[in-house]
Protein backbone atom coordinates (compact mmCIF):
# COMPACT_ATOMS: atom_id res chain seq x y z
CA UNK A 1 0.00 0.00 0.00
CA UNK A 2 2.66 2.51 1.15
CA UNK A 3 5.14 1.22 -1.64
CA UNK A 4 6.57 3.40 -4.86
CA UNK A 5 6.30 1.36 -7.73
CA UNK A 6 10.32 0.78 -7.10
CA UNK A 7 9.68 -1.07 -4.02
CA UNK A 8 10.70 1.04 -1.74
CA UNK A 9 8.53 2.23 1.49
CA UNK A 10 7.58 6.15 0.90
CA UNK A 11 8.38 8.32 3.36
CA UNK A 12 6.00 11.16 4.56
CA UNK A 13 6.71 14.08 6.67
CA UNK A 14 4.24 15.74 8.22
CA UNK A 15 3.88 19.56 10.03
CA UNK A 16 1.59 20.37 11.86
CA UNK A 17 1.43 22.08 15.30
CA UNK A 18 -1.92 20.19 16.63
CA UNK A 19 0.08 16.73 18.52
CA UNK A 20 -3.40 14.84 18.56
CA UNK A 21 -3.43 15.16 14.67
CA UNK A 22 0.36 14.86 14.80
CA UNK A 23 -0.52 11.40 17.02
CA UNK A 24 -3.48 10.37 14.79
CA UNK A 25 -1.77 11.00 11.21
CA UNK A 26 1.33 8.99 12.60
CA UNK A 27 -0.95 6.03 13.67
CA UNK A 28 -3.14 5.65 10.73
CA UNK A 29 -0.06 6.48 7.73
CA UNK A 30 1.91 3.77 9.68
CA UNK A 31 -0.70 1.47 9.99
CA UNK A 32 -0.65 1.64 6.04
CA UNK A 33 3.39 1.06 5.74
CA UNK A 34 4.33 4.27 5.30
CA UNK A 35 7.19 5.63 6.93
CA UNK A 36 6.76 9.12 8.95
CA UNK A 37 8.43 11.47 10.59
CA UNK A 38 6.48 14.52 12.22
CA UNK A 39 7.60 18.50 13.16
CA UNK A 40 5.68 20.54 14.69
CA UNK A 41 7.00 24.02 13.43
CA UNK A 42 8.18 25.45 10.29
CA UNK A 43 11.98 25.92 11.59
CA UNK A 44 11.97 22.36 12.54
CA UNK A 45 10.15 20.92 8.86
CA UNK A 46 12.97 22.22 6.88
CA UNK A 47 15.75 20.12 9.26
CA UNK A 48 13.70 17.56 8.73
CA UNK A 49 13.24 17.33 5.29
CA UNK A 50 17.17 18.24 4.75
CA UNK A 51 17.98 15.40 6.98
CA UNK A 52 15.38 12.66 5.64
CA UNK A 53 14.63 13.34 2.33
CA UNK A 54 11.17 12.54 2.64
CA UNK A 55 8.79 11.05 -0.61
CA UNK A 56 5.66 13.42 0.82
CA UNK A 57 5.56 16.40 2.78
CA UNK A 58 2.16 16.72 4.29
CA UNK A 59 2.01 20.50 5.66
CA UNK A 60 -0.52 22.66 7.46
CA UNK A 61 -0.50 26.18 6.12
CA UNK A 62 -0.89 27.79 9.81
CA UNK A 63 1.83 27.18 11.91
CA UNK A 64 3.37 28.83 14.76
CA UNK A 65 6.36 30.05 13.87
CA UNK A 66 6.50 31.11 10.18
CA UNK A 67 3.24 30.93 7.12
CA UNK A 68 3.47 27.40 5.58
CA UNK A 69 3.56 29.21 2.35
CA UNK A 70 7.09 30.50 3.39
CA UNK A 71 8.02 26.36 4.41
CA UNK A 72 7.03 25.82 0.75
CA UNK A 73 9.30 28.38 -0.72
CA UNK A 74 12.03 26.68 1.31
CA UNK A 75 11.77 23.11 0.21
CA UNK A 76 11.06 24.47 -3.32
CA UNK A 77 14.10 25.98 -3.31
CA UNK A 78 15.85 22.74 -3.36
CA UNK A 79 13.28 20.01 -4.07
CA UNK A 80 10.48 19.16 -6.38
CA UNK A 81 9.33 16.95 -3.26
CA UNK A 82 5.53 16.27 -3.35
CA UNK A 83 3.22 19.06 -0.98
CA UNK A 84 -0.17 18.19 -0.04
CA UNK A 85 -1.20 21.21 2.05
CA UNK A 86 -3.74 21.21 5.40
CA UNK A 87 -5.78 24.88 5.26
CA UNK A 88 -8.50 25.25 8.36
CA UNK A 89 -9.09 28.58 6.75
CA UNK A 90 -12.30 28.60 4.81
CA UNK A 91 -11.02 30.75 2.09
CA UNK A 92 -9.28 30.08 -1.06
CA UNK A 93 -6.41 32.52 -1.16
CA UNK A 94 -4.35 30.89 1.30
CA UNK A 95 -4.81 27.88 -0.94
CA UNK A 96 -4.09 29.28 -4.21
CA UNK A 97 -1.10 31.38 -2.52
CA UNK A 98 0.58 27.38 -1.62
CA UNK A 99 -0.39 26.40 -4.96
CA UNK A 100 1.16 28.82 -6.68
CA UNK A 101 4.42 28.51 -4.62
CA UNK A 102 4.57 24.87 -5.72
CA UNK A 103 2.26 22.81 -3.65
CA UNK A 104 0.83 19.78 -5.67
CA UNK A 105 -2.49 19.40 -3.60
CA UNK A 106 -4.53 20.99 -0.63
CA UNK A 107 -6.94 19.23 2.06
CA UNK A 108 -9.46 21.47 3.88
CA UNK A 109 -9.57 20.76 7.53
CA UNK A 110 -11.39 19.04 9.24
CA UNK A 111 -10.80 16.21 6.76
CA UNK A 112 -11.37 12.38 6.87
CA UNK A 113 -8.30 10.36 6.84
CA UNK A 114 -9.72 8.39 3.62
CA UNK A 115 -9.63 11.66 2.36
CA UNK A 116 -6.06 12.96 2.76
CA UNK A 117 -5.05 8.86 1.83
CA UNK A 118 -6.58 9.45 -1.82
CA UNK A 119 -4.73 12.34 -1.98
CA UNK A 120 -1.48 10.71 -0.80
CA UNK A 121 -2.16 7.76 -3.46
CA UNK A 122 -2.86 10.12 -6.18
CA UNK A 123 0.38 12.25 -5.44
CA UNK A 124 2.98 9.36 -5.04
CA UNK A 125 1.73 7.35 -7.88
CA UNK A 126 2.59 10.21 -10.14
CA UNK A 127 5.92 10.62 -8.24
CA UNK A 128 6.41 6.99 -9.23
CA UNK A 129 8.32 6.16 -12.60
CA UNK A 130 6.44 6.76 -15.69
CA UNK A 131 4.58 3.83 -17.04
CA UNK A 132 4.27 3.65 -21.14
CA UNK A 133 0.84 2.91 -21.07
CA UNK A 134 0.11 6.43 -19.55
CA UNK A 135 0.26 7.62 -23.03
CA UNK A 136 -3.63 5.95 -23.38
CA UNK A 137 -5.65 7.34 -20.88
CA UNK A 138 -9.49 6.32 -20.06
CA UNK A 139 -11.95 9.31 -19.49
CA UNK A 140 -15.55 7.39 -18.90
CA UNK A 141 -16.19 5.50 -22.09
CA UNK A 142 -13.87 7.80 -23.87
CA UNK A 143 -9.98 6.65 -24.77
CA UNK A 144 -7.62 9.21 -25.19
CA UNK A 145 -4.16 8.74 -26.76
CA UNK A 146 -1.72 11.08 -26.08
CA UNK A 147 0.81 9.98 -28.29
CA UNK A 148 -0.93 9.74 -31.25
CA UNK A 149 -3.26 12.65 -30.43
CA UNK A 150 -6.47 10.60 -31.29
CA UNK A 151 -9.47 10.18 -29.38
CA UNK A 152 -11.60 6.79 -29.41
CA UNK A 153 -14.70 8.57 -30.51
CA UNK A 154 -12.71 10.66 -33.40
CA UNK A 155 -14.19 13.55 -31.90
CA UNK A 156 -10.98 16.03 -32.73
CA UNK A 157 -9.29 18.59 -30.39
CA UNK A 158 -7.56 21.60 -31.36
CA UNK A 159 -4.03 22.05 -29.97
CA UNK A 160 -4.51 24.54 -27.51
CA UNK A 161 -7.00 21.68 -26.44
CA UNK A 162 -4.42 19.29 -26.31
CA UNK A 163 -2.13 20.89 -24.81
CA UNK A 164 -4.74 21.60 -21.62
CA UNK A 165 -5.93 18.22 -22.11
CA UNK A 166 -2.60 16.39 -21.97
CA UNK A 167 -1.63 18.37 -18.41
CA UNK A 168 -4.68 17.29 -16.57
CA UNK A 169 -4.89 13.48 -17.66
CA UNK A 170 -0.65 13.29 -16.75
CA UNK A 171 -1.98 13.88 -13.14
CA UNK A 172 -4.99 12.18 -12.29
CA UNK A 173 -6.20 13.22 -9.35
CA UNK A 174 -4.43 16.37 -8.97
CA UNK A 175 -5.84 19.87 -8.58
CA UNK A 176 -3.39 22.30 -11.22
CA UNK A 177 -3.97 25.75 -10.38
CA UNK A 178 -5.48 28.27 -12.79
CA UNK A 179 -1.89 29.91 -12.89
CA UNK A 180 -0.41 26.82 -13.61
CA UNK A 181 -2.24 25.84 -16.70
CA UNK A 182 -2.88 29.31 -18.26
CA UNK A 183 1.54 29.75 -17.77
CA UNK A 184 1.92 26.57 -19.12
CA UNK A 185 -0.60 26.87 -22.60
CA UNK A 186 -0.26 30.58 -22.99
CA UNK A 187 2.35 31.95 -21.07
CA UNK A 188 3.14 33.75 -18.32
CA UNK A 189 1.99 37.10 -19.54
CA UNK A 190 -1.48 35.56 -19.29
CA UNK A 191 -1.69 34.42 -15.93
CA UNK A 192 -4.75 36.91 -14.96
CA UNK A 193 -7.21 35.68 -18.19
CA UNK A 194 -9.24 32.89 -15.97
CA UNK A 195 -11.84 33.41 -19.10
CA UNK A 196 -9.52 30.88 -21.20
CA UNK A 197 -9.64 28.50 -19.14
CA UNK A 198 -13.51 28.57 -18.52
CA UNK A 199 -13.80 28.59 -22.32
CA UNK A 200 -11.63 25.81 -23.58
CA UNK A 201 -12.27 23.80 -20.59
CA UNK A 202 -16.06 23.96 -21.70
CA UNK A 203 -14.93 22.84 -25.11
CA UNK A 204 -13.30 19.65 -23.76
CA UNK A 205 -16.29 18.84 -22.05
CA UNK A 206 -18.20 19.09 -24.42
CA UNK A 207 -16.41 16.67 -26.47
CA UNK A 208 -15.64 14.10 -23.91
CA UNK A 209 -17.77 14.22 -21.21
CA UNK A 210 -21.28 12.36 -21.19
CA UNK A 211 -23.18 15.25 -19.76
CA UNK A 212 -21.03 18.59 -20.34
CA UNK A 213 -23.58 20.31 -17.39
CA UNK A 214 -22.18 17.56 -15.00
CA UNK A 215 -18.80 16.62 -15.50
CA UNK A 216 -17.32 14.06 -13.34
CA UNK A 217 -14.05 13.68 -15.47
CA UNK A 218 -13.03 17.23 -15.68
CA UNK A 219 -13.82 19.35 -12.73
CA UNK A 220 -13.77 22.98 -11.75
CA UNK A 221 -12.37 23.54 -8.21
CA UNK A 222 -13.78 27.28 -8.09
CA UNK A 223 -10.91 29.61 -7.99
CA UNK A 224 -8.09 27.12 -7.10
CA UNK A 225 -7.91 25.24 -10.72
CA UNK A 226 -9.30 21.92 -12.36
CA UNK A 227 -8.83 18.22 -11.66
CA UNK A 228 -8.54 15.30 -13.86
CA UNK A 229 -10.82 12.52 -11.77
CA UNK A 230 -10.30 9.35 -13.55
Amino acid sequence: MGTLASGSTTRILVVDDEPQLLRALRINLAARHYEVAVAADGAQALRAAADWHPDLVVLDLGLPDMDGVEVIHGLRGWTSVPIIVLSGRAGGADKVDALDAGADDYVTKPFGVDELLARIRAVTRRTAPHDPDQARVQLGDVVVDLAGKTVSTGVRLTPTEWHLLEILLRNPGKLISQRQLLTEVWGPVYVKESHYLRQYMAQLRRKLEPDPARPVHLLTEPGMGYRFQP
